[in-house]
């Protein structure tokens, strides 16, 4: 896909892309109407990183030296997306394209945002404001990639750089720390000395950073293909100790390292429920680590039912009702058990909660309501407490969920409770 000529060009190197992905060609149009009309314009970002190591891009990103109003003039449907960053959506046969003026960035008081963004002509001030040398490559419509800051030589070595000063990187926004043990995750990359020591010098700046920033790449970097890679670094920048939970957890984090060498978490829940159990947690821990994460509910809630399974198979056999109230976690609960190294057969455990009775209170063929009518019961804890007992019963395999066998069980039970 890539030639192999490279040539000098505007201070650094251009290499020819003589295939470009369809994504690309999609796009083209659009570049094409802003040459065409005086201006410079080029694909940057991820996609193109991603185009030249033969991965599956996904957004694809314009730069253009064109003023948004200017942008704005020369075609028909757009929206202010961020407009006040130079940034307009290009909507184009059902497609948008996100198309960005030419920037710099001054002042970052918050360690995340830039004070004032000024718009510029210059395609190597854009660049050279960007984070790592990978991502600052350039790719005009004809395929021709622009290389101002050796991306090039450090996507082939597979290192990850900072263009330019990294402080001064970590300094715009010191998420960019973490980004950077993602991609060393993602692409199976090694962080640049430099970088890497400049990270570990200033790691104190992830506490600036919002939780839900930090664990939007913390998570991705887990589920990576390369996420062996990401612990190692991440830890050897000391980052973890200015994360929730984990300032104290090297050993853990070591652990977690070496599981997902052969199998990683597949979602969210995995990875998150994975970690709480290689830190040892109890499932009241585990809400207070994720809370501490600014976790949904819905994740809290699977990985609290997960790590109770866990911690109770980690201690030996499990009852039908263990498995039963780990409900709709029960795949997350089963996949960390075969991710981590608990000696367990997963495939037994999931066969014996495919077969239970029922798989939630619903599901039970008696209601409160017919206890009520059959058995002329008042509403109160009797009632509750009879179909709590069916319950257990059906789970447990001595009582079948029909009606009438759940009615003469109903019947005893009513009678041992009033005696």
């Amino acid at each position: 896909m890539v030639s192999s000529l490279c040539q000098a060009a505007r201070g650094g190197v251009k290499m020819k892309i003589e295939e470009m992905p369809a994504e690309f060609k999609h796009a083209r149009p659009i570049v094409k109407t802003l040459v065409e009309h005086g201006y410079e314009a080029y694909f940057v970002g991820g996609a193109v990183r991603d185009t030249l190591l033969g991965r599956p891009i996904h957004d694809v990103d314009i730069a253009t030296s064109a003023y948004p109003s200017e942008v704005k003039a020369l075609f028909k449907k757009t929206v202010d997306t961020g407009i006040e960053h130079g940034t307009v959506m290009i909507l184009d046969h059902g497609q948008g394209y996100e198309t960005t003026t030419f920037r710099t960035e001054t002042g970052y008081s918050d360690f995340r945002r830039p004070d004032q963004v000024n718009f510029v002509r210059s395609l190597e001030e854009d660049l050279k404001r960007r984070d790592f040398t990978v991502n600052a490559l350039a790719m005009d419509g004809d395929g021709q990639i622009v290389d101002l800051f050796g991306g090039l030589t450090d996507l082939k070595a597979g290192l990850i750089r900072a263009v330019g000063s990294p402080k001064d990187r970590f300094f715009e926004d010191a998420l960019r720390m973490i980004r950077a043990v993602r991609f060393a995750a993602q692409l199976g990359f090694k962080i640049e000395p430099a970088t890497l020591a400049a990270i570990k010098e200033n790691a104190p700046l992830l506490d600036k950073i919002a939780i839900e920033r930090v664990n939007v790449e913390f998570t991705k970097m887990m589920e990576a293909p390369g996420a062996y890679f990401g612990f190692i670094e991440l830890l050897a920048g000391e980052l973890n100790h200015y994360m929730p939970g984990l300032t104290v957890a090297d050993i853990d984090l070591l652990g977690y390292a070496d599981l997902v060498k052969q199998a990683r978490p597949q979602n969210d829940q995995q990875a998150w429920t994975l970690l709480a159990f290689e830190l040892g947690l109890t499932a009241e821990d585990t809400v207070v680590f994720l809370k501490g994460w600014k976790h949904s509910r819905h994740l809290i809630v699977t990985a609290q039912k997960s790590i109770t399974l866990l911690n109770k198979l980690r201690m030996g056999p499990v009852s039908n009702w263990d498995l039963y109230i780990t409900g709709k976690a029960i795949d997350t609960a089963l996949a960390v058990a075969k991710l981590s190294e608990l000696v367990v057969d997963v495939a037994t455990l999931q066969a014996r909660y495919d077969q239970l009775s029922i798989k939630q209170s619903h599901d039970l063929a008696l209601t409160g309501s017919d206890l009520m009518r059959e058995f002329g019961l008042k509403p109160g804890p009797l009632v509750g407490t009879v179909l709590s007992k069916l319950e257990r019963a059906v789970v447990a395999g001595k009582v079948a969920n029909q009606a009438a066998s759940l009615g003469v069980a109903a019947q005893k039970l009513i009678k041992e409770e009033k005696d």
